[in-house]
């Protein structure tokens, strides 16, 4: 009888019903902006279906604004309000980190903006 493999470390293993509790949707990129307080972070608006919210995502050091505003990208719509630098962010931008890279997720075929990610 073989043991089963050792989990690798890290974060703990969650329940699909766990994973059903994330409103993951499809956002489009209104605005950009430089966070006033911090050197790392941008101010976005982002259309989520019908309701703009406003992120503060730490992604700046990797994009121009330009490239952003336009841009399909997908959003953790239920996530807690949190105060980062004294703004307030609404939600979250889902992006991918390695090599000393960041690269935002986005659909492969253009979704209307609030379209359910599952």
């Amino acid at each position: 009888m073989t043991d089963a493999p050792t989990p690798a470390a890290g974060p703990a293993m969650i329940t699909i019903d766990d994973f059903r509790k994330l409103d993951l949707k499809i956002g489009k990129i209104l605005e950009v902006a430089d966070h006033t307080n911090a050197n790392k972070l941008y101010v976005i608006k982002v259309d989520v279906g019908g309701e703009v919210r406003q992120l503060v995502a730490g992604i700046k050091p990797y994009y121009q604004p330009g490239d952003l505003v336009g841009k399909s990208v997908v959003v953790v719509a239920n996530l807690q309000p949190a105060l980062l630098r004294g703004v307030e962010s609404q939600g979250m931008l889902l992006a991918a980190h390695g090599n000393e890279t960041v690269s935002i997720l986005t659909p492969l075929r253009e979704l209307p903006p609030g379209s359910k990610v599952s």
